[in-house]
């Protein structure tokens, strides 16, 4: 899920030894490279219950631009630890334009699995992300959500969110809600749509609270990275169409 304005995320989303340093290693990696460089993952907003390996890392990336000329420059490195528990933990920055006021935002994403995902059964997960103002260290948000995911077979699923969304700058707290499919209907392409928004006591346009959506091709030419091409709309808030570029990379 990724941050998409200036102050909510939805308006205008180790076992070995080495896991600790490649996960600084990427982040050192992506922070050098432009932000212009997210399973659904990527850049998509509703997110599956899995997580990789303990040790398997990856670099999540996406640049998308709306119709009104708002822009979303994203990159999340992340890396499976061992606390405890296996524990996706992921560093996300953001660089966003909404209404031509620029923005950037920082913060971690915690990700656990709780119950596998397996063909015929249902996989859950549970998920916590806040974010800061990177030049002021003001709280933007915090999301907590549990997605859920239905294997129907070794091609087809579908991805199920539920959860909480605190807002820092206008003190409301929101219902979380998403839903899409990610069928893999030819190799190496798969179809990703999702539909999704926020239901509470907002205090922002109307726009915010009505639904979201996306629907784009992902291509994956190689086990170990991706390419998506997404359309999407009214995907902050704004009733603007958007056209995001992401690439995902997996070692």
């Amino acid at each position: 899920m990724h941050g998409q304005s200036c102050s909510r995320p939805l308006q205008a989303s180790c076992a070995r030894k080495a896991a600790p340093a490649r996960f600084w290693a990427a982040l050192w990696l992506v922070m050098l490279a432009p932000a212009s460089a997210y399973a659904a993952g990527g850049a998509f907003v509703v997110d599956d219950a899995e997580i990789a390996k303990p040790g398997e890392c990856k670099v999540e990336s996406w640049i998308a631009l709306a119709s009104n000329h708002d822009l979303q420059a994203i990159t999340q490195p992340s890396c499976v630890v061992q606390l405890g528990i296996p524990m996706e933990v992921t560093g996300s920055f953001a660089r966003v334009r909404s209404d031509d006021v620029w923005q950037t935002q920082v913060g971690p994403k915690i990700k656990i699995n709780i119950l596998p995902v397996e063909t015929g059964k249902i996989g859950i997960g549970l998920v916590d992300q806040p974010a800061w103002d990177g030049a002021t260290g003001q709280y933007l948000y915090n999301m907590l959500f549990v997605p859920l995911t239905f294997q129907l077979n070794d091609n087809f699923r579908i991805n199920l969110n539920v959860g909480w969304q605190s807002d820092g700058v206008n003190r409301v707290d929101d219902v979380y809600w998403g839903g899409g499919f990610e069928w893999n209907f030819v190799k190496p392409v798969t179809l990703i749509g999702e539909a999704f928004g926020l239901a509470g006591p907002t205090v922002d346009p109307i726009g915010v609270t009505e639904p979201r959506a996306q629907l784009g091709l992902r291509v994956t030419p190689k086990d170990n990275f991706d390419i998506d091409l997404i359309y999407g709309r009214n995907v902050g808030g704004e009733n603007a169409n958007w056209f995001t570029l992401g690439l995902n990379v997996r070692f």
